[in-house]
């Protein structure tokens, strides 16, 4: 069984899988092809209905048979509610997702971090890769229910006007993915923003300004003063990343951190040359005006905890429209650049985090090991640069391959990974929550570890805990 974290992905096997949350949580499903959207009202699936092809939802349980999907489908987006309307997760119990397959084998498990204030989480998805079909944690969170959900992929939905006192509904996606040694907000919601009355951006699609001229440095840091926040200037591969991210979005006509064409906006960044440590993104569908982007992240806890995050020292920020409703689709970057100071702190606050859970178990600490620690990096990097998430690597090499090849003479040799965790204390947590990752954490015969983190991929960050004994 593989124990998931977000972007985590395993292969799935031939044959139905079942899908089940425990818990006061209702379950859905979106049918889509690759183009992220569904080609109509059958491709939702919920309690009102529960059936399309190759899907059948029953109770808590949802059953997809990959090969009896409809044809030109892609991929099958699992969502959970909680089952009473409008209630937010942070009142319930935290969500579990079990995946099994023919047989009732247990093929992967993910707990996704605890959402708070949103009220649907997209928890995983099961999308076609070649000849065969793979499972990918998610869990990323919307703050408007199901109806915002549907509307981003694609399904025609109907609502009351709200009324002027009440004023406009925005849904968004934020998240703060966090390396250094103290953790930071962070989280992720779906949405869009109405600003009636406001000048719409030019139609045609392509990016606008980065809101340079148009004062938008000087609101956030007039913000981020009153936060106790240092000022952030902008950089321009943060700029050209956001560009290329609200111009793939506005093309597909949907939010998202990955666009359809399978770049997420993190490798957007590493790719236009911006190294991080911390990085932070805010996706967002509405305002028309990089004034009005600013009031809507300020109108809302966790956009501006992530405008107003003190680690964040640069910024970037571009607008493009959807060439056909002229809709304006936006991406604001921020982040602090890698350097070799605040790598040495990150690993310093694993290492020291890890041995407090040996020591509250009874056991030595483990040594900082910098033979392990070069292997450990190194693989977290090649994670990154080859777009994979394994113990093995894509040339078949095993952990004790690489731990021999840095200069490692340790007899016994265990590795944990993580990708998508926003602070050293939520990597260590997951580890320690997992019970393989936990037993290397505190197996008595392991004396020194090595730690390597590095910043990009589709998850954002990816982590390794190389130990040697």
């Amino acid at each position: 069984m593989s124990e998931l974290v977000p972007g985590g992905n395993v292969p799935l096997p031939d044959g139905t899988l079942t899908l089940r949350v425990p818990g006061p949580f209702d379950v859905s499903a979106l049918v889509t092809d690759d183009g992220g959207r569904v080609r109509g009202d059958g491709d939702f699936v919920f309690y009102n209905q529960p059936a399309a092809p190759g899907i059948r939802l029953l109770g808590e349980a949802l059953t997809v048979d990959p090969p009896g999907l409809r044809a030109g489908a892609a991929r099958v987006t699992v969502v959970i509610s909680p089952a009473g309307p409008g209630t937010p997760f942070g009142r319930l119990p935290s969500p579990v997702l079990q995946v099994t397959g023919p047989g009732a084998r247990v093929l992967a498990r993910f707990a996704p971090p605890r959402p708070q204030r949103e009220t649907v989480l997209l928890l995983a998805e099961i999308y076609r890769r070649g000849p065969g079909w793979k499972l990918r944690a998610l869990g990323q969170g919307y703050a408007d229910g199901l109806a915002g959900v549907a509307r981003d992929f694609g399904i025609e939905v109907t609502e009351e006007p709200a009324s002027a006192a009440g004023g406009t509904g925005a849904r968004s996606r934020g998240r703060i993915t966090a390396a250094p040694a103290r953790g930071g907000a962070g989280g992720a919601s779906g949405g869009r923003a109405s600003a009636p009355g406001a000048a719409a951006p030019s139609p045609g699609g392509g990016s606008r300004a980065d809101g340079r001229s148009d004062g938008f440095l000087d609101r956030v840091n007039s913000a981020r003063v009153k936060a106790g926040s240092p000022p952030v200037s902008f950089d321009a591969r943060l700029t050209e990343a956001a560009r290329a991210h609200a111009s793939a979005m506005a093309a597909a006509g949907r939010l998202g951190s990955e666009s359809p064409d399978g770049v997420s906006v993190h490798q957007r960044i590493t790719a236009s040359g911006y190294a991080y440590l911390t990085v932070g993104e805010q996706l967002v569908s509405g305002p028309r005006t990089p004034a009005e982007f600013v009031e809507y992240c300020l109108s809302a806890d966790r956009p501006r905890l992530t405008l107003c995050e003190p680690r964040f020292t640069h910024a970037g920020l571009a607008q493009a429209a959807d060439p056909r409703t002229g809709d304006p689709y936006w991406t604001a970057l921020w982040a602090c650049p890698l350097s070799p100071a605040g790598l040495a702190r990150t690993a310093a606050e694993v290492m020291a985090l890890t041995n407090a859970e040996r020591t509250a178990a009874g056991l030595p600490p483990l040594a900082d090991d910098a033979v392990l620690t070069t292997a450990a990096q190194a693989h977290s990097t090649d994670m990154v640069t080859r777009g994979f998430y394994s113990h093995t690597s894509p040339d078949g090499r095993e952990p004790w391959h690489r731990a021999a090849a840095a200069g490692s003479r340790h007899r016994a040799v265990g590795e944990n990974i993580a990708c998508g965790q926003r602070s050293p204390a939520e990597v260590v947590r997951g580890w320690m929550d997992s019970p393989g990752h936990r037993a290397n954490i505190l197996k008595p015969d392991f004396t020194h570890l090595g730690i390597g983190f590095a910043g990009g991929g589709r998850a954002a960050t990816y982590w390794t805990q190389l130990f040697g004994g």
